[in-house]
């Protein structure tokens, strides 16, 4: 059977603050500068899943997507939406919440969900122009 990728797109809102606490303020203030603000500031996430796997003969489906959507949403989504990922989201904690650190922290999350070998990639965006891809490396 062909090997093929299914993406599900979602997406969720969040606040965080870019801050290294093993940092001076004024280094965090260097390195992350706006994003370092001590109020902390606020994204509406883009979200990417990708499964690869071959195509079942039986239903035509790699995966089906609703079922992937639920998983995610289990997983990740009912912890990040409309949380603070600094302080709000167990599994962030002493993460700093970069995009990048995002999308490695939902991979692992949806390793443990999804079966085995299945997921391909997972994309976190913070805007149209910022976004982080991690493939489980």
């Amino acid at each position: 059977m062909p090997i093929v990728r299914v993406t599900r797109r979602l997406h969720f809102s969040a606040g965080h603050r870019l801050h290294n606490p093993q940092l001076s303020d004024h280094e965090n203030r260097e390195i992350y500068g706006l994003c370092n603000n001590p109020g902390g500031h606020g994204h509406n996430y883009g979200l990417e899943v990708t499964l690869r796997g071959e195509v079942d003969p039986k239903t035509g489906y790699v995966f089906d997507l609703k079922r992937l959507k639920q998983a995610v949403e289990e997983a990740v989504l009912q912890d990040v939406d409309h949380a603070n990922l600094n302080v709000d989201v167990p599994w962030l904690e002493g993460v700093i919440p970069t995009a990048e650190n995002i999308a490695v922290q939902i991979w692992r999350r949806l390793e443990r969900v999804l079966p085995e070998g299945m997921l391909e990639r997972v994309v976190v965006s913070e805007s149209e122009r910022n976004l982080a891809e991690y493939s489980g490396e």
